[in-house]
C-alpha cells in the first residue's frame, strides 16, 4: 500500500500553490455602467460595491468579475480607460501568503499594498504588462467580499450560472520569440504545464495552451503572427473564455439577451466553440466546449 504521505508529497510537487481556480477577473474602465450591460447580456448580475472605491462585483455561478472605475496615481497599473483592459486575475490557492513568498522566492515581482480603512489585504505580484495575480486562500463559508463589499439590496447575491457557464481561461497575447519565456514563467511560479500539440479547443487554437496544476482552467499564449501583427512590447490579456457543455445551446440563450457572435466563414459558432463581436473597442469573450 501506498504511503499517503508520499500522495500528499506528490500533489504538492505538481501543484506548489494549492492552485483551485479562478476567484475573480478584474476589468480596469472608466466606462463601468457600459462594460456592466456587456456582462449582464453575458449573463452576469451586479451583486455588490466596494465599500470606498468605484469598484462593482457581477456575478454568475461560481464565478466573479470585478469592474474598476477607481482612477489611482500608482505607476505600473493598469487606469481605467474607455476602452475596458483586463487589469487582474485572483487566483484561489490554498495560504495566500505562502503563494506570494512561493512566487517571489522563483523571481516574481512585488506589488506594494495599499489598504485602506476596511480593507483586505490581498497579496499580489505584477504579470503580464501592467496587469496583476491575486492570490485569495478566503473563497469558501468567509469571502474577500464580506469585508471589501457591500451587498446590492433586493438583488440574488448568488445568481446561477446560465446553460452552465464556467471559467475555462484566458488568452494572453506575447510578443515576438517570447513563447518559452511565458511558459517558464506560469510554469516555475504556478505549475501550468503545457497540453500535448494535438488537444486543441474552441475555434481558434492558435498559439500554446497551458493546463493550470489544477486543471480547472487554462492560459492560452498567441505570439504575432509573421508578417502580419508585431506585438512586439504589446503584451496584454486579451479576452477570457468561459466553458459550456452546450456551446450552441449556450449561443442561442446569449443571443436572446441581446449578444452578438462572429458568423464569419473563418470564424463562426458551432459544437466546438464560439465568439462573440467586439464591444467598446475590443472586449470578446469566448465560449469553448468543455464539462465541468
Amino acid at each position: 500500500m501506498q504511503d499517503p504521505t508520499d500522495r500528499e508529497s506528490l500533489a504538492d510537487a505538481t501543484n506548489p500553490l494549492g492552485l483551485d481556480g479562478i476567484e475573480f477577473i478584474e476589468f480596469s474602465t472608466s466606462k463601468p455602467q457600459a462594460l456592466g450591460q456587456v456582462l449582464e447580456m453575458m449573463g452576469f448580475h451586479p451583486v455588490a460595491r466596494h465599500r470606498s472605491r468605484e469598484v462593482l462585483l457581477y456575478r454568475q455561478g461560481e464565478m466573479n468579475i470585478v469592474i474598476n472605475a477607481h482612477a489611482t496615481g500608482r505607476t505600473r497599473s493598469v487606469q481605467p480607460t474607455d476602452t475596458p483592459m483586463i487589469a487582474a486575475i485572483a487566483l484561489r490557492v490554498r495560504d495566500a501568503a505562502a503563494a506570494y513568498r512561493h512566487a517571489l522566492d522563483r523571481g516574481a515581482w512585488a506589488v506594494p499594498t495599499h489598504v485602506e480603512v476596511m480593507e483586505l489585504n490581498i497579496p499580489a505580484i505584477h504579470g503580464v504588462d501592467k496587469s496583476r495575480i491575486y492570490f485569495v486562500d478566503r473563497y469558501r463559508d468567509f469571502s474577500i467580499y464580506d469585508v471589501d463589499f457591500t451587498l446590492i439590496p433586493t438583488v440574488d447575491a448568488k445568481p446561477p450560472a446560465l446553460t452552465g457557464l464556467h471559467w475555462f481561461g484566458v488568452v494572453q497575447y506575447i510578443g515576438n520569440d517570447r513563447m518559452e519565456d511565458w511558459t517558464a514563467f506560469y510554469g516555475e511560479l504556478f505549475g501550468f504545464r503545457p497540453v500535448p500539440d494535438e488537444e486543441r479547443f474552441g475555434i481558434l487554437p492558435k498559439g500554446r495552451v497551458l493546463r493550470s496544476p489544477c486543471g480547472k482552467f487554462y492560459l492560452q499564449l498567441i505570439e504575432p503572427e509573421p508578417g502580419i501583427l508585431d506585438l512586439e512590447g504589446d503584451e496584454s490579456l486579451q479576452r477570457v473564455a468561459f466553458g459550456s457543455p452546450d456551446v450552441l445551446g449556450s449561443v442561442k440563450v446569449l443571443r436572446e439577451r441581446g449578444m452578438g457572435f462572429v458568423e464569419s466563414q473563418g470564424v463562426h459558432s458551432e459544437t466546438r466553440g464560439a465568439l462573440t463581436r467586439s464591444y467598446l473597442g475590443g472586449t470578446m469573450f469566448e465560449l469553448v466546449h468543455h464539462e465541468q
